[in-house]
């Protein structure tokens, strides 16, 4: 097994291997800080603070009338929202029913939601009404017997929430028009949970918390299996990770994250929601971070500590007029995630805030970090850094024997937060998981003499756009089902702005296709990341002699 040779490199006070097995579950670790820190703000949002206690409250009253619809241990209930207050209400009072998690990405078209709770066999949805409307289109195709409507103003009081509900409906028409005639108020559900009896189950450390979502080398999302202590590895490794520069904070300050990145992420569940909870942290839930004037001047009311980001959103705050209205003199730890940060975005933001980012690398089987860079780092590496405590990373040939430092090799991880497989597919969790072990990530990299690791390959053909995982084959078998289409290609291109974008090659049936006509088609069946910025029609496509598409060449050229 591969000697741990970044262990020197390590920032003093960080040990190799840390306890993982502090708590039994997550709801152990959530009920510990709702107890200790329970007069606190957990969450802060358009001006409102909700303490722990009131978490804890309100989640609990969830759970209770989860269990009140006759579910049982184990069974899966969908959340399909942006960063608003239900969200982590919603998570604790799944995880304390006892059922399990599946983060759906809001904006997902009708065709991505019916698979993902076809796949995933939820029973029950927490959706906002802002997208109620896809809901609608495919739940009679879905085993959804219970939807959980939300609002945008449901936990900001009668006055401000109802301005607030009626500025997204009427004015901004937000919502488009829906029918779910059995559906019922989040703020009825809880209502109605407060008066139920609520049945602490027993939750082991090996059952299932949460469905992370995945896009398949197949072209099917694929649901990775994360269990309680999975997750609650990943959370004290990633604690004790930060130790070094976190442990700064003076005494009278509460620990400050900012939560930009959506919930239904695994970077922003563990290290955002996961992670502040653990350490009675103020998480700032920002709802839409593309509006970057808004975001700005919500930070600007707050001491801000840590701030977890992908390249694009540091890029988009740094460079804008108004990022100086911001103290940024407090920032501990800036973590870049998600997909590379770019060495011009690094440089800018240590320059403004004096915090570096320190990348790290990890995935949804991962639960996500496996590495990162020191959070005591003062310039950029461009590397993804060393393995966290209690992980082992190896590079493999293509033979499956390890590779010595320098030579690269397709990295494999060992460790904790290591997912349980694929959500019943043992024949796709066989391809990624060694006999011993490791899981197989896909991506080449290099391992220095300090144990520092670099990404300089993609075993894989996914894209990687602006953090999310695009695998060309589902939209190659979205767009060949298109009338008119006689065969495509897709492929990731250099974007300034979102590292790759998708670039879609197409060679036509039917020769009045135009580019409109595909990107409306894409619009309607691909949320907007996977969408292909770049369209060329060709007369055909480059292929070997036995006929597979040379997806590089579309690349190169």
């Amino acid at each position: 097994m591969t000697e741990r040779i970044w262990l020197s490199s390590y920032p003093a006070g960080i040990p190799a291997d840390i306890d993982v097995k502090q708590y039994t579950s997550l709801v152990d670790l959530m009920d510990a800080s709702f107890k200790q820190y329970a007069k606190r703000p957990a969450y802060h949002f358009m001006g409102k603070d909700i303490s722990f206690a009131q978490t804890d409250s309100l989640s609990q009253a969830f759970a209770a009338y989860l269990q009140g619809l006759g579910l049982t241990k184990g069974d899966r209930v969908a959340i399909m929202m942006p960063n608003v207050p239900q969200y982590p209400v919603a998570v604790a009072g799944i995880l304390r029913a006892g059922y399990v998690v599946v983060n759906v990405n809001p904006l997902y078209t009708a065709r991505e939601l019916e698979h993902q709770l076809q796949d995933s066999g939820a029973k029950v949805i927490v959706i906002i009404e802002n997208f109620a409307a896809t809901l609608e289109k495919c739940i009679a195709a879905t085993p959804v017997k219970h939807v959980v409507l939300c609002a945008m103003g449901d936990q900001l009081g009668l006055l401000k929430g109802s301005v607030v509900n009626l500025v997204v409906r009427h004015v901004k028409k937000m919502v488009p028009p829906f029918r779910l005639p059995k559906a019922v108020r989040f703020n009825v559900a809880v209502a109605k949970g407060t008066t139920a009896p609520f049945n602490k189950p027993d939750i082991a450390p090996d059952d299932v918390a949460v469905l992370q979502y995945t896009g398949g080398t197949t072209g099917v999302s694929k649901g990775a299996v994360l269990l309680h202590r999975n997750l609650i590895a990943n959370v004290l490794q990633t604690e004790a990770w930060n130790s070094p520069v976190m442990d700064r904070i003076p005494a009278d300050q509460q620990p400050t994250s900012v939560c930009a990145l959506p919930l239904y992420h695994i970077f922003a569940f563990t290290v955002g929601m996961m992670l502040s909870m653990r350490m009675g942290g103020k998480l700032i839930l920002i709802p839409n971070p593309r509006d970057i004037p808004a975001v700005l001047q919500e930070l600007s009311k707050h001491t801000i500590h840590s701030f977890p980001a992908v390249n694009t959103l540091f890029n988009g705050l740094a460079n804008h007029p108004d990022f100086h209205n911001v103290d940024w003199s407090n920032l501990k730890v800036s973590v870049g995630g998600g997909t590379a940060v770019q060495s011009g975005v690094a440089k800018l933001w240590f320059e403004q805030t004096g915090c570096a980012i320190c990348e790290g690398y990890g995935l949804s089987e991962t639960s996500p970090s496996a590495s990162c860079n020191l959070v005591t780092a003062t310039e950029y590496t461009g590397t993804i850094g060393v393995p966290l405590p209690n992980t082992i990373m190896k590079l493999l040939d293509d033979d499956g024997k390890e590779v010595s430092v320098g030579q690269p090799g397709e990295i494999a991880i060992k460790g904790p937060q290591v997912m349980a497989g694929y959500w019943q597919r043992p024949d796709e969790t066989a391809k990624v998981m060694t006999p011993d072990g490791f899981f197989k990530t896909g991506d080449v990299g290099v391992m220095d003499e300090k144990g520092f690791f670099k990404i300089v390959d993609r075993k894989k053909d996914m894209i990687l756009v602006s953090g999310f995982n695009v695998f060309p084959t589902e939209l190659e078998d979205v767009v060949a089902q298109m009338p008119g289409v006689m065969e495509c290609a897709c492929v990731g291109v250099i974007d300034a702005k979102s590292g790759e974008a998708v670039k879609l090659v197409i060679v036509k049936k039917d020769p009045a296709l135009t580019d409109a006509d595909v990107r409306a088609y894409c619009k309607e069946n691909l949320t907007g990341y996977k969408q292909p910025k770049v369209i060329e029609f060709r007369a055909e496509l480059p292929k070997t002699p036995v006929g597979k598409i040379l997806r590089r060449e579309l690349r190169d050229k």
